[in-house]
């Protein structure tokens, strides 16, 4: 995602919590689809490798049995999840400025500053969010409508035309 200059977004307003609520919502169920899939893949890939001698089954007859009384083997397919859920975010919010709920709410991330978002600015983002909690200031901060995550990370959601949004434009 690159800088856009003052010119370019002053015409735009941030957007509302309203709209913000609808694209976390629609962004929601794309990431329990992902982390679904991503769940999927590894306890697949788990399953044939304890079933094929390549990990140990412990003394368990079925890799199901192993994989629910080990601590560590739910806390790596936990940790595979939110890193894929958490790439998803990212990956969309670097690459376009907007996840699939905020393209289908017009609604996009900019810098507030003259330098382009960095992904360690996006993972501030991340963070920040509190899991769509961060959100809430907008609630509270009438004048800027700034979430805790965009104030930490220089950044604002803005609301797109619908010229604007088409992927044309970019």
């Amino acid at each position: 995602m690159t800088s856009h200059s003052a010119a370019d977004t002053e015409q735009l307003a941030r957007a509302s919590f309203f709209k913000r609520l609808l694209a976390m919502i629609y962004d929601t169920l794309v990431a329990i689809a992902v982390a679904m899939c991503a769940a999927m893949v590894l306890i697949i890939t788990m399953v044939i490798l304890l079933k094929n001698g390549v990990l140990s089954l412990q003394g368990f007859t079925e890799p199901a049995e192993l994989i629910q009384a080990s601590t560590g083997y739910k806390a790596f397919i936990q940790l595979w999840v939110a890193l894929w859920v958490a790439g998803f975010f990212l990956w969309f919010w670097k690459k376009g400025g907007q996840t699939i709920g905020m393209r289908a709410w017009r609604l996009r991330i900019y810098s507030t500053t003259e330098t382009p978002v960095t992904w360690s600015r996006l993972v501030l983002r991340l963070i920040f969010s509190l899991g769509g909690a961060g959100t809430l200031l907008v609630l509270f901060d009438f004048k800027h409508r700034l979430a805790l995550q965009d104030r930490v990370a220089h950044t604002e959601v803005l609301q797109l035309s619908a010229q604007a949004n088409h992927h044309k434009s970019w």
